[in-house]
């Protein structure tokens, strides 16, 4: 549409926005630059969305329109993420800096490696990426807002480069995997601090499923097992109770509710046993019940088994223990 036409509300109803009346005022908000992003804004998923989501980020960034309309390419990861995503448009709302994320020239063609991102979503809770076991520091609500801020910072980098460099489908599924095993390693870093005594057990956590088998979607819980060994000087039943507590605090660190939402459940109803079960077992006790009382939908859940957090030797023990069986 040529930059100066005068709008209305039927004109925009024509081209894909709900409501005419509200877009017309949203536009004329933005000023001529509106006008200018009108067609990439009309060819989203959900143009009224994206308008309304636009619209408040440009009155919290006077810089942003302008930014848009000389960058195509900032605009078009921007503006798609906008109109697929209510929830991205809420975070960017409370983060509205995080939109120069999408600036970045690589962004389209570089994928993040596995170490930087576990790496960033560790120092986001204050914990040393560096160090065998991870603990966080300060406060623990400011740490679960914080572990929050930090994947969807992530996830909005993702979900642009998915939206408008059309991303396979595998690599999407495989990044978000990822995304989803440093989570869980900067939750158990949160657990950690909540649990003193947290040296005293050797926890590995178990991903099954899609985000085991690299096939994690956008809206998805994350299915786990937990493993526990007791450390040197540890006592089995003590060691079973602090991996419990570990266990339990950081199913809680990604589901609870904050001021910065959630993030996803993690469900640990396919060990052994289920919800009656214990939530967490040593490799003994995980053998003698696949190998005396398991059932063959138990051995599925397992085909896709991989460590992906805490302590990764033990981890991987349990996955080459129960392939055989598998």
């Amino acid at each position: 549409m040529p930059r100066h036409t005068e709008l209305t509300a039927g004109t925009l109803t024509r081209q894909g926005f709900t409501d005419g009346e509200r877009a017309l005022g949203q536009l004329t908000g933005l000023g001529e630059h509106g006008q200018e992003l009108l067609a990439l804004i009309a060819g989203t998923a959900d143009p009224d969305l994206c308008l309304a989501a636009l619209a408040d980020l440009a009155a919290a960034d006077s810089a942003l329109l302008g930014e848009l309309v000389i960058d195509e390419g900032l605009a078009m990861r921007l503006l798609s993420v906008l109109g697929m995503s209510q929830a991205m448009g809420q975070h960017l709302r409370r983060h509205p800096e995080q939109w120069r994320e999408l600036a970045d020239p690589t962004l389209g063609s570089t994928r993040p490696a596995r170490y930087a991102v576990r790496a960033g979503l560790l120092r986001a809770v204050g914990a040393d990426p560096a160090t065998a076991t991870p603990v966080a520091t300060g406060d623990y609500t400011a740490a679960c807002d914080a572990l929050r801020v930090e994947y969807r910072r992530v996830l909005l980098r993702l979900m642009s480069r998915d939206l408008s460099h059309h991303l396979g489908l595998d690599d999407t599924a495989a990044e978000l995997s990822e995304l989803a095993a440093g989570t869980l390693e900067a939750a158990l870093a949160v657990a950690r601090a909540q649990v003193p005594e947290y040296a005293g057990c050797r926890l590995a956590v178990i991903a099954l499923g899609k985000c085991g088998g690299h096939e994690l979607n956008y809206v998805s819980d994350v299915d786990v097992v937990f493993v526990a060994e007791p450390a040197e000087g540890t006592d089995e039943a003590t060691a079973l109770r602090i991996g419990t507590r570990l266990a339990s605090s950081l199913m809680r660190v990604c589901a609870d509710h904050t001021a910065e939402g959630t993030i996803w459940p993690v469900d640990a109803n396919l060990r052994p046993e289920g919800k009656s079960g214990p939530l967490v077992r040593t490799l003994a006790s995980h053998l003698g019940y696949y190998g005396r009382w398991a059932k063959t939908w138990e051995f599925q859940a397992l085909l896709k088994a991989r460590a992906v957090a805490g302590d990764l030797e033990l981890g991987s023990q349990f996955t080459e223990l129960v392939a055989p069986l598998v």
